[in-house]
């Protein structure tokens, strides 16, 4: 039967014998794959058609995942090195110690810190216990399948083929890996807004200096000690509850989506398009690919480099997306110590010793480092929450953090789910079951025209009355004001519990989590559940998941307009979605361009005085504004103009002074509304934006695609969209450089792009298109194919069902295989 298989899968095309899609539902369980008695190695049959995209064919998963591992090293090879290099911890020992960290896989700053942090993971055994735990709380028999042939297939690249990648050709630090290290990365990817981003501070956290105690001593248990300690300096609520917002509220992903209902569209089918917003270098990454195991699995989309699964994508019957949520995903415990031993806490009066970790990092051209990392029975010991406000560890109060990701390796067994689901309620079930999604939203639509939006996450089960019994004082402001709970670590009732339903204690279970299924439209852009839907808003859940009744942001109140007037207008096809990824429309310019121009207009001699005290003459400004098309297309003049205003206006007046008509939630998408012009900060935002552009030696009317750009081939690609401030649905920030002469090139912003529905075939209507290109190497042929569609509002039809692959002009079949 294998020698069959493998005769087969050789032939490629004679796996099939009709020109149809693959049924995407899972065959009966089979147990565990068949292995390879023949001794012939793991094998796949790559299939690449235009813009080099592989249509992965295999006979089981750990064949799929050797296939994809070797796709992803033929597409990636220096990205994905550099990452394992991360989670092995030697970044020090090749780029230096105190070089930047990169942030790919972590908040870390330096090499060092992040050395010492994915070091201590490794010594820890953390990623060796998860995966020898049975599922679904560990990863399934078919994921460690899918990971052991990645693992397999990215050796075998490395050894089979010449790296010409200038990134890495030649560099000692390019290794195999191994299931753990594929695991590893997909830890690391769960945690990143965890622990990951307080990888400084865990790493550098350190007990208060003085004689030790006898517990330190002897190595044992000290006794409770009851004399008094001094208590320490209350860090600041307000400013710890606005850290905490900055810190989970950052821009350092995102994503908007939306999913229609069938009674919205053309042929009462599910229309669904998604649009990540995630960095454009580095190990955070889209690839895009189909894998295939005929009769058991069929999925297309876009997976995050180093996981073997598709992350974002469809099948022949659903298609799903995600967006960054609003859920804070982890959450401090207050720790009262011994004041004889300040590596003692107390809990309920009974002491408990921190575990301390020793770790030592090879640092190139150097001594080897050795520092310690202090971690409790909920965490890591931090202290800060951010470089301004600090958590402080003294003789009788410290913090640990708590990150219920940190144990997550269920995200591909989840995404593996998706792409065997036949409708939303599929989607819903793999959610459930393996409960892996670690800061994201899902949003998703079928052929039979459901429609899904669902905060199903990993979070600390914070429940509101839980914060109410057992939130510190500091507590008591961080949780209302940003859903970042301080809870009495000295306390056992404070735990956090379990919910019935949860895959694991302390995280919420299925029926907690907010939902909205089979409304006309579901919509998010980043923001809180409650206005997934202007006329079916969410309620009812806990606070640390979002808000409820709050401002929005201008990317969701913008979407959420777009999004209703679709439906309402209804008979949506999947190129509505397509005109709606790049109509481009800032509404904060829909909403202020106009008072700007008149209030511009109306300045005395048309002046206005800047920050620093200089009057500026601002008059060119107030035509060019009113004039703006009011889009963030790549020949709109007056775009960038308002752009650098609006940062400066939204940096100088306080949010509740910016508007004349004030935030109302019985009216949410439209308010607050009428641009405050007289307020303090506005004519100097003016000034200020227009001499930066004359500084930069820029014209006030330049075209937006002349100064936001990328580069490739030698030749600048005018990018179209917008920030985020701006309320753009097509997100791309770039960067400023004022002695540069404007932006510098774009770093961020929309990555996978997908428009997909069905029509009375058996193939979905699939548009996609990978904004940065399928290859970071800069000799592929794929390294800037689609970044120029971009470029020109362009987008790839999929080739999904067999015709379509088999017609392809540019089809490349490519047999990998095994060498012993």
């Amino acid at each position: 039967m294998r020698t069959r298989w493998r005769r087969l899968v050789l032939g490629a095309t004679a796996l099939f014998t009709a020109a149809s899609a693959l049924p995407a539902a899972a065959a009966p369980d089979r147990g565990r794959p068949e292995q390879h008695p023949s001794g012939d190695g793991l094998s796949a049959v790559i299939r690449y058609t235009e813009y080099g995209i592989p249509h992965i064919l295999a006979g089981d998963y750990a064949d799929l995942g050797f296939g994809t591992g070797w796709a992803q090293a033929a597409d990636e090879v220096c990205t994905l090195a550099e990452g394992f290099v991360t989670l092995r911890g030697e970044r020090s020992r090749y780029f230096g110690a105190e070089a930047a960290a990169g942030g790919e896989l972590s908040g870390a700053r330096t090499n060092l810190a992040s050395d010492l942090y994915f070091r201590g993971v490794r010594q820890a055994g953390t990623v060796e216990k998860l995966l020898a735990e049975p599922a679904p709380a560990g990863p399934s028999r078919e994921v460690r399948d899918m990971m052991r042939g990645w693992a397999a297939g990215y050796n075998a690249w490395l050894k089979q083929r010449k790296i010409t990648d200038p990134g890495c050709a030649g560099a000692a630090w390019v290794r195999p890996v191994t299931e753990l290290d594929v695991a590893a990365r997909g830890l690391a990817i769960a945690s990143i807004s965890g622990e990951g981003r307080f990888v400084e501070t865990i790493t550098a956290a350190q007990p208060p200096a003085g004689p030790a105690g006898p517990a330190e001593a002897s190595g044992a248990p000290s006794a409770p000690s009851t004399r008094s300690a001094p208590s320490p300096r209350l860090p600041d609520a307000k400013a710890v509850a606005k850290a905490a917002d900055e810190l989970w509220g950052d821009p350092g992903m995102g994503s908007n989506a939306v999913a229609f209902r069938g009674d919205t569209t053309a042929n009462g089918r599910g229309l669904l398009l998604g649009n990540p917003h995630y960095p454009w270098q580095g190990g955070r990454r889209f690839w895009q690919s189909q894998q295939t195991i005929p009769g058991e699995l069929n999925v297309s989309g876009g997976s995050l480099l180093g996981t073997p699964a598709v992350s974002v994508g469809f099948n022949a019957h659903v298609a799903w997306s995600h967006t960054v949520s609003t859920g804070v995903p982890a959450n401090f415990h207050r720790l009262a110590l011994d004041p004889a031993d300040p590596t003692t806490y107390l809990v309920d009066g009974r002491p408990e010793r921190m575990t301390k970790r020793t770790v030592t990092v090879a640092v190139q051209d150097g001594a080897p480092v050795t520092r310690t990392q202090w971690w409790t029975r909920y965490g890591p010991v931090v202290t800060s929450l951010s470089s301004q406000v600090p958590l402080p560890w003294t003789t009788s109060t410290a913090y640990a953090l708590h990150d219920p990701n940190a144990t997550n390796l269920r995200f591909a067994d989840t995404s593996l789910g998706f792409g065997k689901a036949r409708d939303t309620d599929g989607i819903r079930a793999s959610l459930a079951r393996h409960q892996g999604l670690p800061w994201v939203n899902t949003i998703a639509a079928d052929r039979a025209g459901h429609s899904l939006f669902t905060q199903s996450q990993v979070l600390p089960r914070i429940t509101d009355e839980l914060a109410e019994r057992c939130s510190t004082e500091l507590g008591r402001t961080t949780y209302p004001a940003s859903g970042v709970a301080i809870l009495d670590g000295s306390r056992g009732d404070c735990a956090l519990g379990s919910d019935p339903d949860a895959v694991r204690p302390g995280i919420f279970g299925p029926a907690r989590m907010p939902t909205l299924q089979d409304a006309p439209y579901v919509e998010n852009s980043n923001g809180t559940a409650w206005m997934t839907n202007a006329d079916r808003p969410v309620t009812g859940y806990e606070r640390v998941f979002g808000t409820v009744g709050t401002q929005l942001g201008l990317r969701t109140r913008g979407g959420i307009e777009d999004v209703a007037t679709m439906a309402d207008r209804g008979g949506l096809t999947v190129r509505d979605l397509q005109r709606q990824q790049f109509a481009n429309r800032a509404p904060a310019g829909d909403l202020a361009a106009e008072d700007v121009a008149r209030a511009c207009a109306a300045l005395p001699g048309g002046t206005a005085t800047g920050s620093g005290g200089t009057a500026v003459d601002v008059s060119a400004a107030c035509g060019v504004l009113k004039a703006w098309d009011r889009t963030m297309d790549t020949g709109s003049r007056g775009a960038l103009l308002f752009d650098r205003f609006w940062r400066r206006l939204e940096q100088t007046v306080p949010q509740d002074r910016l508007w004349k008509v004030p935030f109302s939630a019985a009216d949410p998408v439209r308010t607050p509304n009428t641009l405050n012009t007289d307020a303090p900060g506005f004519a100097a935002a003016l000034a200020d934006a227009v001499t930066e552009l004359r500084g930069a030696g820029i014209a006030l009317d330049a075209p937006l695609g002349a100064h936001q750009f990328v580069v490739r081939d030698g030749k600048r690609l005018a990018m179209p969209g917008g920030s985020g401030r701006l309320g753009v649905w097509n997100v791309l920030e770039p960067t400023w450089d004022a002695a540069g002469g404007g932006y510098t090139e774009v770093p961020f912003g929309t990555s996978h792009l997908q428009a997909v529905g069905w029509d009375g075939g058996r193939c979905p209507v699939a548009r996609t298109l990978l904004a940065y290109s399928q290859s970071s190497n800069p000799d592929s042929p794929h390294f800037a194919d689609q970044t120029r569609l971009f470029s020109g509002e362009k987008w790839v039809t999929s080739r999904f069902c067999e015709k379509d692959i088999r017609s392809s002009p540019e089809l490349r079949v490519v047999r990998v295989h095994e060498r012993r």
